[in-house]
């Protein structure tokens, strides 16, 4: 009998709570760093800032430049001064979001809540799925609003208060839109990418705007019923010249993150190669697959049972990444958002 990659219970592994990450490393390149040889199984341990032992003049790094909106907002309903605590999801609209919130049941269509004295909304809609559509009033940008007011909406499985809100940013982000990070490109620092750009490792940029999706446990026990979630992405001319320019040349292409590995994917399963284009995509990788881009991937660990760790599964094989994953839990690894990383190739 052989591995059963359609049953959910495959992907589980036993994680000890103190081995979740609750706050980020300084500096953000310390992170340990595992990595894995995908053709032979071998693992070594390393740390992050020797990212550049492992890369060679000509490979390319894809990384997600969306930033993550301080998309958490606490304020009242404006009439008795319930409180209310909204997570925006994506705009829907000018000033227009679909949201979920607490408590849902205090949100009819026609409710209208405050949040300080810089914003108000309206609920106008309920959506499919039960979260609201709501319009934002407030004087100018409503990004700049969420800036000065919003919280990070940081995965449920960190606890601590997060200082600094930069620290669930990447150093490169610019387009905002994720309600979470795209957590692999939180290792690098502005030094370590000048550094590899100067060995002639060259990086590129997608845009992939990660939703609470990410976080959504898969149920069925049978994985291919599982509903993925769509996700918004670009992949601009100069970024699809590059990877054709790499592979070419007989470089490597490495995506940072699942999200960048997302985007490239689901583009080249759509157009049969990486081109300029935008779209959603709800792509699902899971042992066996065939991988028709990346060369290799920059990633953290993910949660048992979760699409990520069955992506990882697909592209480094599933024995070689349950061995890394049981070794990265014996050599005590910090796990999710905020943990290590982990280099495959």
């Amino acid at each position: 009998m052989g591995i059963d990659y359609t049953k959910k219970s495959t992907y589980y592994y036993d994680l000890p709570q103190e081995r979740i990450a609750q706050t980020p490393v300084e500096p953000r390149s310390s992170s340990r760093m595992l990595c894995l040889d995908r053709k032979t199984g071998a693992v070594s341990h390393h740390h992050f800032y020797e990212l550049s032992d492992f890369l060679r003049p000509g490979d390319l790094l894809v990384m997600n430049d969306s930033r993550v909106l301080p998309a958490r907002l606490y304020g009242v309903k404006t009439e008795n001064q319930t409180p209310i605590e909204f997570l925006l999801l994506k705009p829907v609209g000018e000033k227009v979001w679909e949201i979920i919130c607490k408590p849902a049941k205090k949100a009819k269509p026609g409710t209208r809540f405050s949040f300080g004295d810089k914003l108000e909304a309206e609920v106008i809609g309920i959506t499919e799925d039960g979260g609201r559509t709501v319009r934002f009033e407030c004087e100018g940008s409503l990004y700049a609003v969420l800036d000065e007011i919003g919280q990070m909406p940081l995965p449920p499985y960190i606890t601590e208060k997060l200082r600094d809100k930069e620290r669930y940013q990447t150093v490169y982000a610019r387009e905002p839109g994720s309600s979470a990070a795209p957590t692999a490109g939180l290792h690098f620092t502005p030094e370590l990418l000048k550094s590899l750009k100067e060995q002639g490792i060259d990086e590129a940029y997608v845009t992939l705007h990660v939703g609470l999706g990410t976080f959504r446990p898969v149920k069925e026990d049978d994985i291919r019923l599982h509903h993925m979630h769509v996700e918004h992405y670009s992949i601009p001319a100069e970024t699809a010249e590059k990877i054709r320019r790499t592979k070419e040349n007989g470089g490597r292409v490495i995506a940072v993150g699942t999200t960048s590995c997302r985007t490239l994917e689901g583009a080249a399963a759509e157009h049969g190669s990486v081109i300029p284009c935008e779209g959603d995509t709800g792509i699902f990788i899971y042992p066996p697959y065939e991988f028709r881009c990346i060369d290799g991937l920059i990633t953290n660990f993910h949660l048992p049972e979760s699409t990520l760790i069955m992506l990882v599964s697909a592209f480094a094989g599933y024995e070689n990444v349950m061995n890394a994953y049981k070794t990265a839990v014996a050599e005590e690894y910090r796990f999710f958002s905020f943990g290590d990383a982990m280099l495959i190739l």
